[in-house]
């Protein structure tokens, strides 16, 4: 259960920010502090509107997931789809995009969001295709945030 609270990755999040300003000169790491932010804002708002909007049950409302007794603390609120997945995703997605041309091993950040989405699933608080969306859209909100970074910080990103 542990790994799925974000406060346990913060020392992830701590290096990220770390490579970040490693990589880039300090006002260009802190506009992209700053979109980091932006996007996770503007990222849990969309998966409030979308989980409120689909209201799909958690899989731990079928008796069947309760008897298999995975589930450690019933989550409230709708399932479709996994804001864990989709913010983890973008974080990573993010952080790869704007770190693989100086740190080419950048790309084991993935293990942190798959690890969360499969523990998801593990738990009974998300079926698979919950994670699988919120993946996608998490990528495609840091595609869109690189794309804004590529605009706002002249030299290359990446």
């Amino acid at each position: 259960m542990a790994v799925t609270h974000f406060y346990n990755w913060i020392p992830l999040f701590l290096f990220l920010i770390a490579l970040i300003f490693i990589k880039y000169q300090k006002k260009d790491g802190l506009t992209i502090l700053l979109a980091y932010t932006v996007m996770l804002l503007l990222l849990g708002l969309f998966i409030f509107f979308v989980k409120e909007y689909i209201g799909r049950v958690r899989p731990n409302n079928d008796l069947a997931m309760i008897v298999l007794g995975r589930i450690l603390q019933a989550p409230e609120g709708y399932s479709f789809f996994s804001g864990h997945a989709a913010s983890s995703f973008s974080i990573a997605a993010l952080a790869v995009l704007l770190l693989k041309g100086r740190f080419k091993w950048i790309y084991w950040v993935f293990f942190w969001p798959i690890l969360i989405s499969f523990s998801r699933v593990y738990l009974g608080v998300h079926y698979l295709l919950d994670v699988i969306v919120g993946a996608f859209v998490g990528v495609m909100f840091a595609y869109g945030v690189n794309a804004l970074l590529q605009r706002v910080i002249v030299h290359d990103l990446g």
